[in-house]
């Protein structure tokens, strides 16, 4: 059973959605599913931008060949080769063998790493500012290496003011039905959900996106939807998540306020970490996000690291290191290039007290950007009444950095 969306008079989407998938790349849980999305322009040339996941193959031809209604498919055109997109280009192939093949360089030498049969089709490589008419419809390219693979292109339709903007402006979630983003509530139940998608996928190369936004910019005037291959098309208030992209990418803060996670064995750094969060909310700090490191998905704790203005984390020590889940934690704060942040550090050990140091260590030797705050909590098993006058100036320290950066 077909299904498909109209963007424009002649342009469909003939994506799926996935609620089968629980990680996506088979790393990040996709409880509430993830799109995705392909688009068939209908022009005096058929034009099938991009393809779908494996998984979700089968939805998309009957979507494709109840639009065509027993024509064939023209154009093949490919903005990014990553298998959640490019999987079914080899079926596309062998159903529509006549079909061409619009792509860069280096996507086509990633089709045939993958094993697609694709040198017995006419195959056009395309570089930044070349075009192409389908008919009515003219398209020009633009290179987006690196966001996030090194082949990625975006594709703007002159015409119509379409920008296919392959993994930019994406989100996790399913549609359901609903395929702009004026027909949900993006605030409520999909922001978090697309910063987790931009922070882990993209995350690392921020200053790549950055010039996707800038090469953008140029032509913002002249967009009037911007097709992305996961999450909603956007056709109006391009300001709102234009503007998230950009802080994302230069990892500038979302919000001024506190992520507290802590890493306890036992529950007496869990104690600790909830009772300075108490006391920043009496002081006044309303945005605030507390997560125990063990049994928060890290995709989740990175997307929060990159909302929030200030950062503390509160490890046990453990076997003289730092506890592994916080390690890891920090790990992959560096992988996806996180910087710009105020840390501050709750320690504990009961006979050799050093996760706070490596901790500080790490931050200051292998990140970029981070200012540990100076003031800390130091923990022998737990906290008891004789730390409270320390818990409290490590609170007011926080809250003192929150109010220079307003």
């Amino acid at each position: 059973m077909h299904c498909v969306r109209k963007v424009t008079d002649d342009l469909y989407w003939v994506g799926a959605n996935d609620h089968r998938t629980t990680l996506f790349e088979n790393i990040h849980p996709i409880p509430t599913g993830v799109s995705y999305n392909a688009y068939l322009l209908l022009d005096e040339q058929s034009v099938l931008v991009d393809t779908v996941d494996w998984s979700a193959c089968r939805q998309m031809m009957e979507n494709v060949e109840h639009l065509l209604a027993g024509k064939p498919l023209d154009v093949l055109l490919i903005n990014h080769m990553e298998p959640d997109h490019g999987a079914s280009i080899e079926e596309i192939l062998r159903r529509y063998p006549q079909v061409k093949i619009i792509s860069t360089p280096k996507a086509f030498m990633l089709m045939r790493q993958f094993g697609f049969d694709i040198d017995g089709h006419e195959l056009v490589e395309v570089r930044e500012g070349d075009t192409y008419t389908f008919g009515t419809h003219t398209v020009t390219f633009v290179e987006a290496p690196m966001v996030h693979w090194p082949e990625a292109m975006v594709t703007f339709d002159v015409t119509d003011g379409v920008l296919f903007s392959a993994d930019a402006f994406g989100s996790f979630n399913a549609l359901d039905g609903k395929l702009f983003a004026d027909e949900v509530d993006f605030d409520r139940d999909w922001l978090d959900e697309a910063r987790r998608y931009l922070t882990n996928i993209v995350g690392k190369y921020g200053p790549h996106v950055q010039l996707l936004l800038k090469k953008a910019g140029g032509i913002m005037e002249q967009i009037k939807y911007i097709c992305p291959l996961h999450g909603p098309v956007w056709r109006e208030n391009f300001e709102y998540i234009v503007d998230k992209y950009d802080k994302w990418s230069r990892y500038e803060p979302e919000v001024s306020g506190v992520m507290i996670a802590y890493a306890s064995m036992y529950g007496n750094t869990e104690g600790a970490a909830q009772a300075l969060a108490a006391k920043l909310v009496e002081k006044g700090v309303r945005n605030l996000a507390v997560y125990d490191v063990s049994n928060t998905h890290v995709s989740y704790l990175i997307s929060e690291a990159f909302k929030y203005s200030h950062i503390v984390l509160a490890s046990v020590t453990y076997n003289l290191g730092i506890y592994p889940v916080m390690h890891n934690f920090l790990a992959d704060m560096k992988a996806l290039n996180l910087q710009n942040r105020k840390v501050a550090l709750v320690e504990n050990g009961s006979w050799a007290c050093k996760s706070g140091d490596l901790m500080q260590k790490f931050l200051e030797e292998e990140m970029k950007g981070m200012t540990v705050i100076n003031q800390r909590l130091s923990l022998a098993s737990a906290m008891g009444e004789e730390k409270e006058d320390e818990l409290e100036a490590l609170a007011n320290a926080i809250v003192d950095s929150i109010i220079e950066e307003s």
